[in-house]
């Protein structure tokens, strides 16, 4: 069986086609489109109409895509940019009526869950109790538990791109004074998570994303072109000086360094500022970077749980995207 998946971030429109036999997903076909909603959003965060008309194109480009590989219409799904757009029930309904697919907006909550789950299945019942760290363009996931899905999920507004054109946009580099800012905001956001996770004792925590994954590169771990069997960790001590090495130079210069792409040259101080922050309040000296994540959460839950639960994802995604956006929501029964 043939499935696809369709993932709108705040940077890029991704599109993945998996063969499913065997209870694992074995990409076949990857595509991207680089959209970088989050740069045509309005300062209440409505996305504007050209961004929405492109994301439209791009939607349409990968239902073809999909079909031009005999796969299904994609699950398909937009994360924190649109989740957190007042206007984002028109940008779904114009997605609807451009492509025929319906696209739903995961709760930050559900992206923590399927993206832990992805990190479990990729790491294996030996790392034990596991914390999960993903950040994206909008928020940052975090999800630990001690089985298949997590038993505490959460959602924080911790995104690289959110924070670095909230704090470090005045300076090329920063000053001092905005990453202090930029330090007591994260602290703040992540004072009951991290003391959550911390009062948990992970044996392993894991880490995803593409900000992750760039990170751990610049902080020594193998390049991309070694492929994901490669067993790649990024330590909490590395990061820091990445911090440091990050914060004097200018965003065109981040880019020249291992690891660094020109498009998040940018957000990449940002994103390191939140990886170190929340490893120090949480108590953990360094994380395992996983390959895998919501994408392949996705596409493990409907290989494991049937297209039912994609149906139910859809249902409660819709009931969401029609109420305010929450910024934090906890799973699981409290400590």
């Amino acid at each position: 069986m043939r499935v696809s998946v369709l993932d709108a971030g705040s940077n890029t429109v991704r599109l993945v086609i998996a063969d499913v036999e065997g209870g694992v997903p074995l990409p076949v076909h990857t595509v991207k489109w680089k959209l970088r909603l989050s740069e045509h959003v309005g300062v209440d965060g409505s996305i504007a109409d050209e961004a929405v008309e492109r994301l439209v194109k791009a939607v349409s480009a990968a239902g073809a895509t999909a079909r031009g590989w005999h796969a299904p219409g994609p699950l398909a799904f937009a994360t924190a940019v649109v989740r957190g757009a007042p206007n984002r029930q028109e940008v779904l309904c114009r997605v609807a009526a451009g492509t025929g697919i319906n696209m739903c907006v995961l709760p930050g909550e559900t992206e923590a869950e399927l993206t832990f789950l992805a990190a479990r299945r990729w790491l294996g019942w030996h790392a034990g109790p596991l914390a999960l760290l993903d950040i994206g363009g909008g928020s940052l996931e975090v999800a630990f538990g001690r089985g298949r899905l997590p038993d505490f999920a959460a959602s924080l507004p911790l995104g690289a791109k959110r924070l670095t054109q909230e704090y470090l946009g005045a300076q090329d580099p920063p000053g001092p004074e905005e990453l202090r800012e930029l330090r007591r905001r994260i602290r703040h956001e992540l004072r009951d998570v991290a003391s959550r996770i911390r009062w948990e004792r992970p044996r392993t925590a894991a880490v995803s994303s593409r900000t992750f994954q760039q990170l751990a590169r610049l902080c020594g771990a193998a390049p991309g072109r070694h492929g994901p069997f490669v067993q790649r960790e990024m330590r909490r001590r590395d990061l820091r000086e990445a911090v440091r090495t990050l914060a004097a130079l200018p965003a065109a210069e981040r880019a020249q360094l291992p690891g660094i792409s020109a498009p998040r040259a940018e957000q990449s101080l940002a994103g390191a500022v939140v990886g170190h922050t929340a490893l120090k309040l949480m108590g953990v000296r360094g994380a395992v970077v996983s390959p895998w994540a919501i994408r392949e959460g996705v596409l493990l839950r409907y290989i494991e749980d049937g297209a039912d639960w994609w149906t139910d994802v859809t249902g409660a995604a819709d009931t969401e995207a029609r109420s305010p956006a929450a910024t934090l929501r906890i799973a699981g029964p409290p400590a």
